[in-house]
C-alpha cells in the first residue's frame, strides 16, 4: 500500500548518503541498484554531484519505454474497473516461456528454495505460483509500480548530463523484460566514467543467478577503491580461494595441453623441480623472456600461487586498464582483462613498481614487454630488452632479490606464419595498427632502437600439435646494500646486463634439456597418464 513517490524515494536515499559523507569524507559510497534500482541510483548521483559516488547499475529500467511491458502499461489504462483482472495471464502474454524462466530464478533464490522447488523443475506448476502473484499484486499495485517505474525512467533519462559518478553497467544477454545490453551501450556513451561488463547468458534478475559475485566483478574492473582515487597497489585484494579456482578453471586447458614443467634454483645453486628457490618474503622481482602473446603467463601465475602461496604482482601494459570510449574505438574489449586485474596486474609505470617494491611485493616484469610478446618470425627466444639498464636501482633501492627466469614451449605449440612486417605491407591492416596503437598508447617513447617498436598488432599464428612449457628460475641476485654501489651508471648497466645473460641462459639450458624429454610431445603424455593416472605427476628430463 506504500505509494511514495519517486522523488520522495531519492530524497530518503539522498539522506543516508550525505549522512554517511559527513562521517566519511575522504572514502566513495557505492550504490548498487538492479533494474528500478538504477535509474534510483542514476538520480540521486545526478542530484548530488559533489559527492563520491560509484554506481553499480544492474539492468537499469530507464529503457523501460523500449520494454516488453510497455503493451501492459498502456492496457492498464484503459480496462474497465468493472472487468476482471488478472496479471498473470497478462504477464504471460506479454513474455511467454521468457517470464516462467524469469520466475524460476526468483523461486531459486528464495529462502524456502526446497519447498518451491518443484514448482521450478515442473514449468506446468509456475501458472499456480502466479496465482499467489495476483494476490500480493493487486490491480492497483502493479499500475503503480509501472507508474512509478515510467515516473523514474524519466526522472533518470532527463538528468544523465548531470551524472558524475564513476558508473558500471552489469547488462544481461537474455534480459527479457528490458533491452539491457543496448541500454547499457547508451548508458556508457552517455555517462562520462561508465564502463560495461556483458553477461550473455543471464537473465533479467541477475543477483539471483549462481556464478554472479559481485565482489569478483568490481574486483575484475578495477573499482574497488579506498579513496577519491584509485591506487591499484593499496586498493588492491587478494583473489579469494573461489575466485583463484574459477581463474585456473578457464584456463585449465592451457596447463592440460602444455603440462608445465616448473624448476627453481636453491641458494646453493642446485636445480631442483618445483618453486621452492622462490624466496617467501619479498620484495622479489621476477625478471624473464615473454613468450608469444605472453602464452606462459597463466601458468606461471597459478603455480607460484598454488605450490608457494605468493601472487606475483605483474607489470600490464597499460591498454589492458583502457576504457574504450568515442576515442578508442578499435580497442580490444578490456573485460577480456578482467582476470588479470583480479589476480593482481597493474599497468607499468615507475611510480607503481616504486609501490610494490616498498610493500615487500613478489613482482613481476619483462623488460622486452609488448615488443617480445609479439615478436617477428624467427625471433622465437630473442631478447629484446632496452640498451640501458630500466630496474636494477628500483630493485636496489629497497634490496629487492632479482630473480632471472626463463620460460620455453611456444614453438612446440605455434608458429607465426604471418608477422608485423607482413602486415604492414598491407594498407588496410597498416592503417588499423596505427590507429590501435595511436590509441593504446606507446609506453616507451624515450627508447630508441628495435625494442622502441611496441606496435599494437595481432600475428598470424599456425597452430602445432602441442609440446611442452618449461620454466626455470635462476639463482636468486641479491641488491641488498648496492644502494649507494649502483648510483654509477656504469655498475647499474653492468647488473642489468647480468641479468639479461642469466636469463639467456635460463633459456639456453631449457632448449638443451627438452631434447631429452620424453614426455614433451602431448601424445606420450596422454598414453603416460592414462596407465598412471590423470591426476598423476608427469616425469621430464633428468636434472
Amino acid at each position: 500500500m506504500d505509494r511514495t513517490p519517486f522523488t520522495d524515494l531519492v530524497k530518503l536515499v539522498e539522506k543516508t548518503i550525505q549522512s554517511e559523507n559527513d562521517r566519511s569524507p575522504n572514502r566513495p559510497i557505492y550504490l548498487v541498484g538492479e533494474s528500478f534500482g538504477g535509474c534510483l541510483a542514476l538520480a540521486v548521483a545526478a542530484c548530488n554531484p559533489d559527492i563520491d559516488l560509484v554506481l553499480i547499475l544492474a539492468n537499469p529500467a530507464t529503457s523501460i519505454s523500449r520494454s516488453q511491458l510497455q503493451p501492459l502499461m498502456t492496457l492498464l489504462e484503459f480496462i474497465p474497473d468493472q472487468l476482471p483482472f488478472n496479471p498473470p495471464n497478462m504477464l504471460s502474454l506479454m513474455t511467454g516461456q521468457p517470464l516462467r524462466t524469469a520466475i524460476e530464478s526468483v523461486v531459486k533464490g528464495l529462502p524456502l528454495q526446497q519447498t518451491v522447488g518443484e514448482l521450478s523443475q515442473d514449468l506446468d506448476a509456475i501458472s499456480s505460483y502466479l496465482s499467489v502473484l495476483a494476490d500480493i499484486l493487486p490491480r492497483e499495485t502493479l499500475h503503480w509500480k509501472l507508474q512509478m517505474l515510467k515516473s523514474g525512467s524519466a526522472f533518470s533519462n532527463s538528468r544523465l548530463h548531470a551524472v558524475k559518478a564513476q558508473t558500471l553497467i552489469l547488462s544481461s544477454g537474455r534480459d527479457q523484460l528490458l533491452p539491457s545490453q543496448e541500454e547499457g551501450e547508451r548508458l556508457c556513451h552517455a555517462l562520462p566514467k561508465c564502463v560495461i561488463r556483458k553477461f550473455n547468458n543471464s537473465g533479467h534478475f541477475l543477483f539471483l543467478e549462481d556464478g554472479i559475485d559481485l565482489v569478483t566483478i568490481i574486483k575484475g574492473a578495477s573499482f574497488y577503491r579506498r579513496g577519491k582515487y584509485l591506487d591499484y597497489v593499496s586498493d588492491y585484494m587478494l583473489p579469494t580461494p573461489t575466485e583463484f579456482k574459477n581463474v585456473v578453471e578457464d584456463n585449465k586447458w592451457v596447463g592440460a595441453f602444455t603440462s608445465p614443467v616448473m624448476l627453481s634454483t636453491l641458494e646453493d645453486g642446485k636445480i631442483v623441480r618445483g618453486l621452492a628457490g622462490i624466496p617467501s618474503e619479498g620484495p622479489v622481482l621476477l625478471v624473464g623472456y615473454h613468450m608469444l602473446l605472453g602464452v606462459e603467463l597463466v601458468p606461471l601465475v597459478a603455480n607460484i600461487f598454488r605450490e608457494r602461496n605468493i601472487l606475483v604482482r605483474g607489470i600490464a601494459h597499460p591498454m589492458m586498464f583502457m576504457k574504450k570510449d568515442n576515442t578508442r574505438e578499435i580497442l580490444p574489449d578490456v573485460s577480456q582483462f578482467d582476470t588479470f586485474r583480479i589476480m593482481g596486474a597493474v599497468p607499468v609505470s615507475a611510480s607503481n613498481l616504486f609501490k610494490l617494491l616498498s610493500s615487500k611485493s613478489h613482482v613481476l616484469l619483462y623488460p622486452g614487454g609488448m615488443r617480445e610478446a609479439l615478436h617477428r618470425k624467427g625471433e622465437e627466444y630473442k631478447l629484446l630488452w632496452p640498451e640501458q639498464s630500466e630496474f636494477v636501482r628500483m630493485a636496489a633501492r629497497f634490496g629487492a632479490k632479482i630473480i632471472p627466469f626463463g620460460a620455453v614451449g611456444e614453438d612446440d605449440i605455434s608458429e607465426v606464419v604471418f608477422d608485423y612486417d607482413d602486415l604492414m605491407k598491407i594498407p588496410y591492416f597498416k592503417n588499423q595498427i596505427e590507429k590501435l596503437t595511436s590509441e593504446a598508447g606507446n609506453i616507451r617513447t624515450d627508447v630508441t632502437g628495435e625494442v622502441a617498436n611496441q606496435d599494437v598488432h595481432l600475428p598470424g599464428i599456425l597452430p602445432k600439435f602441442p609440446g611442452r612449457f618449461y620454466y626455470y628460475f635462476g639463482k636468486p641476485i641479491e641488491t641488498e646494500g648496492m644502494k649507494q654501489e649502483l648510483k654509477d651508471r656504469d655498475k647499474a648497466h653492468e647488473l642489468y646486463l647480468q641479468v639479461k645473460s642469466e636469463v639467456g641462459r635460463c633459456l639456453a639450458y631449457l632448449k638443451e634439456k627438452r631434447e631429452s624429454d620424453p614426455y614433451r610431445n602431448l601424445l606420450s603424455r596422454l598414453i603416460y597418464q592414462a596407465t598412471q593416472g590423470f591426476t598423476s605427476e608427469i616425469p621430464t628430463f633428468k636434472l
